[in-house]
Order: C-alpha cells, then structure tokens, then sequence
C-alpha cells in the first residue's frame, strides 16, 4: 500500500510539474539578466502595464525598464534584446511580453528574451484568430505584423484605387502605413492609416471608413488616423470630431465599391474648446478612463476630457509654454499617463498631468 501511495504521489508531483512548466512561471523573484537600478532613466517615453502589475517603460535608443513597486530592472541589447530602440509592448494570453523595435520584435517569456521568426505572407495568411497578436511596422511602409504563435507574419493592406492613386501623387509616403492597431468588442480588426482612414477586417471581409469621411479634406497628405477607440455606448472615434455608429452585421466591402455604408457620423462635439466653428482641433490619442469618460491628446494644446455633456481643458506647459504631446495611456488601475516629444512621461494627479 506504502508503495502505491509514493507512485501515485509521485505521478501527481510529475504532472502538476509538466502543467506548470508548460505556462510562462513569473513567480522567480530574481533574473539573470538585466541591471537592478534605483530609478528610471529620463529617457522614458511611453508606458505599459502588463496583467501581473508590471509596469514597463519603454524608451527611444535605451532599451525598456521593468518596475514592480520599488524594483526597477532595466534590459538592453547585452541582455538578448533585439534592439534598444523601443516603439510597441504587448501582451499575450499567457503573460507573455512583445516589445516591438525598428528591427524586429522580442518575447519576454519571464526569464528571457527570444527574436520572433518573421516569414512574408501571402493573402491566405489574413485570419482573425482570437490568440493572435498584432503589430505595426515600425516604418510605416503598408505592412502589418500578425503573430501566430509560432511564426510572425508580414503583411500588406489591401490596396484600393484611391491608394494608388496618393501614391502616384506622393510617392515618397505610403498612404497604407498603419498608425494604429484596435480590436472593437465584436473582434474586428481596425487599422488606422497614414492617408486613406480607418480599415476594419472582421475575418471576411475589408470596409473602409475613408479618410474624407473622418476628418475635414486636406490639401495634401493628411494626418492619418492615429487613435480609435469605442466607447460604452458602442461608437466609434477616429481622431475628429464626429461620433461614429457602425453597423456590425453589414459585410460589404468598400473596397469592392460597394455603395452601402456601414456606419453612419454624428458631429457630436464640435470643436475640443466648445466653440460651435468648424475649426476641430484634430487629436493624436484618445484613452476611456475607469468612468468611461474620453480623454483626447492634441499635439501642442494640451488634453481634452469628454464625459458625455461637457468637454474639459487641461492644459501641459513647462514654464508657461504648451509642449508637444504624442500619446495618453489609461493603465489598469486606472491611471492616466501622457508621452510627451521631449519631456519624457507625465501623470494625471487628479487635478494636473505632472
């Protein structure tokens, strides 16, 4: 009976031991890679937090920061980066971190740091996979990054007649470069581009939102869509001043000149200072807050919060001058936080961003 009881304890030991060993185990308090600091850098730029409370500090040329209460823990190349120039950080289902670059993209799987295997794909390589992870390309060129798992995939948007037509126009700027990644609560893929709108994939099928439908026409190249979000009641926001409703259950793609449209525009707050004029202070990113209420980033004038009746101003400035913005991030405890061009990051006390 001993003997029964020491194998089937020893059974349960060897299995519970192969489960754990086949999640990525973060519970190893020490690493044997990177440098243990007492504080950030003042090269941070833009801010993540992961599900385990990890917040992660990427910067421009010097690698990313990790920070869990008072331990900071900075990687670099010598440490298996695969480059020190930080753009993107995600996540995946299982924990694990990507830290996308201008030369590729890591994984952190707790321990260590491995290079993504990337492969060209071909128009069969499309798919909305619920475990994929999806990136941009650094460069802005027309490509996007679909991680599989296994393989990182390399494709292109679909070109369109008025694409085409920009480049001709413009040849030295791709109009289909992706500023923007975002998955509504329907599992579409949205795609913000540099010069033609926003572009949903839901799996099938692709529709455009184009760009003269999102912002007022521009003279030349336009500022591409930069930040969408949904809100609570299920609208859409693409970097204007119009609210957007989307019609879901309608697959027709604009692509093939379809002449149904699949959403339908609100302009439901006029300009970010209140006023009634046309002249909308088009914004570079917007986040939802623990209230659900907007917050819109502009480039040199400050933030705007929107709660659904009234819109608020919070101005930046160093010294009495507004400074340049790029970004607004809502961490998962509900903390908002600003990348700004040269001041590095700033965070909302409740009242200011410091």
């Amino acid at each position: 009976m001993k003997s029964i009881y020491l194998f089937l304890l020893f059974m349960s030991y060897s299995y519970l031991n192969a489960q754990l060993s086949s999640v990525t185990d973060f519970t190893i308090p020490t690493l044997a890679i990177g440098d243990t600091i007492k504080e950030l850098g003042k090269d941070v730029q833009f801010v993540f937090q992961d599900s385990r409370q990890n917040y992660w500090y990427g910067t421009i040329d010097n690698g990313v920061y990790r920070m869990n209460g008072a331990l900071i823990v900075h990687f670099t190349i010598t440490d298996g980066l695969i480059s020190n120039r930080i753009s993107e950080i995600k996540e995946d289902q299982l924990g694990n971190v990507y830290l996308s670059s201008d030369i590729g993209i890591s994984q952190f799987n707790g321990h260590s740091f491995q290079t993504l295997n990337e492969r060209i794909g071909l128009d069969l390589d499309w798919k909305l996979q619920p475990n994929d992870i999806w990136f941009k390309c650094p460069s802005y060129d027309g490509f996007v990054y679909r991680f599989d798992g296994t393989d990182l995939i390399k494709l292109n948007l679909p070109k369109i007649e008025l694409g085409e037509a920009f480049i001709a126009k413009y040849p030295s700027v791709s109009p289909y470069g992706a500023y923007c990644i975002y998955t509504d609560s329907y599992g579409n893929l949205w795609f913000g581009t540099a010069a033609l709108g926003a572009l949903r994939y839901n799996g099938n099928a692709f529709d455009w939102i184009l760009e003269e439908d999102l912002t007022e026409l521009h003279d030349g190249p336009a500022n591409g869509v930069r930040s969408i979000i949904e809100d609570e009641n299920g609208d859409f926001w693409f970097n204007s001043a119009y609210r957007y409703t989307i019609d879901h259950s309608n697959v027709n793609s604009s692509t093939k000149k379809s002449k149904s449209k699949f959403y339908k525009r609100t302009k439901s707050i006029g300009s970010l200072d209140g006023s009634n004029n046309d002249a909308f202070t088009e914004y570079l990113s917007v986040t939802l807050d623990s209230n659900k209420h907007l917050w819109f980033v502009t480039y040199d004038a400050g933030v705007w919060k929107y709660d659904g009746a009234k819109v608020s101003h919070f101005p930046v400035q160093i010294k009495g001058q507004n400074i340049h913005l790029f970004a607004i991030y809502c961490d998962k405890n509900g903390g908002l936080w600003l990348r700004s061009h040269e001041h590095g990051l700033f965070k909302f006390n409740g009242e200011v961003f410091d």
